[in-house]
C-alpha cells in the first residue's frame, strides 16, 4: 500500500489511496486503483458508448449525457472524487480488466464513529458485463473496507428491474433490508430502489475475496 494523504480527521484516512488485487475471472485480470486525470479519455470513450447500458441505472443530472461524460467534463469528476477521498469521505477505485479501464466502483458517504458506514455503487462497460468482473471488484472492495478502511457496514440501492446488479450482490452476499419508494430520481423519473446491505461479521472469517476463490468463481493471481 501507499501511503495515503493527511485528512481533516486527522492523520491518515484508513484506506485510501490503495491498489486492490489482482483477481483472475473469466473475463481477465481484474484489480482497481485510484482514478487517474490521464484516464480521461477512455472513461469518456466508454461512456459515451455505453449509454444505453448505463443510463437506465444511474441517477438524474443537469446537462446532457454527452456533457456528463466527455473528456472535458473528467478532470472535475475527479479532482472532486480526490478531495472526497482525502476528507475521509469517500473511497474511489476505478476497475481494471487486465490492465484497462473497464469501469468504477465507489465507496461513498464514509461516516465514522458508532456508525462506521457507507454505501456502494459501481459501473462496468458493456463488453466487460460478463465474466465476473463486477462480482470481483465488489469482493475486493468489500474486504478492503472491513479490513485497512475500518468499517463495519456497506449499503447498496438498486432498481428492481436492474437484474444484472442484482446477481452481483447476491453473489457478494448482500441481503435485502428493504424498498425504498420513489428513492431516487433516475432517467427522468422516481424510481423505486431495494436497499441491499452486509457487515462485517457476515463476510468472516475468511472474506469475499477467499469466499469466491473457494466456490470457483475466481482465482489469485
Amino acid at each position: 500500500m501507499s501511503a495515503g494523504p493527511t485528512w481533516e480527521g486527522g492523520g491518515r484516512h484508513p484506506g485510501w489511496p490503495a491498489r486492490l488485487g489482482p483477481l483472475r475471472v473469466d473475463a481477465g485480470l481484474v484489480a482497481l486503483r485510484p482514478p487517474r486525470l490521464f484516464d480521461a479519455s477512455t472513461w469518456s470513450r466508454l461512456r459515451l458508448r455505453d449509454q444505453a447500458h448505463l443510463e437506465d441505472w444511474e441517477p438524474t443530472a443537469v446537462g446532457g449525457w454527452y456533457d456528463r461524460n466527455s473528456a472535458m467534463s473528467w478532470p472535475a469528476q475527479w479532482s472532486s472524487l480526490r478531495a472526497s477521498a482525502r476528507r475521509g469521505q469517500a473511497l474511489p477505485f476505478v476497475i481494471t480488466v487486465d490492465g484497462e479501464l473497464a469501469g468504477q466502483i465507489t465507496v461513498g458517504n464514509v461516516v465514522r464513529g458508532a456508525l462506521c458506514s457507507a454505501w456502494v455503487g459501481y459501473w462496468v462497460a458493456a463488453d466487460r458485463a460478463r465474466g465476473g468482473v463486477a462480482t470481483a471488484a465488489l469482493a475486493l472492495v468489500v474486504d478492503h473496507c472491513f479490513g485497512e478502511a475500518g468499517l463495519h457496514r456497506l449499503e447498496a440501492t438498486v432498481r428492481p428491474e436492474n437484474a444484472a446488479s442484482l446477481r452481483v450482490l447476491g453473489k457478494a452476499g448482500f441481503r435485502e433490508e428493504g424498498l425504498f419508494l420513489r428513492y431516487l430520481d433516475v432517467a427522468g423519473d422516481w424510481r423505486d430502489h431495494l436497499c441491499f446491505a452486509i457487515t462485517a461479521e457476515e463476510t468472516s472469517p475468511e472474506g469475499l475475496v477467499r469466499r469466491l476463490v473457494a466456490q470457483g468463481r475466481a482465482r489469485t493471481a
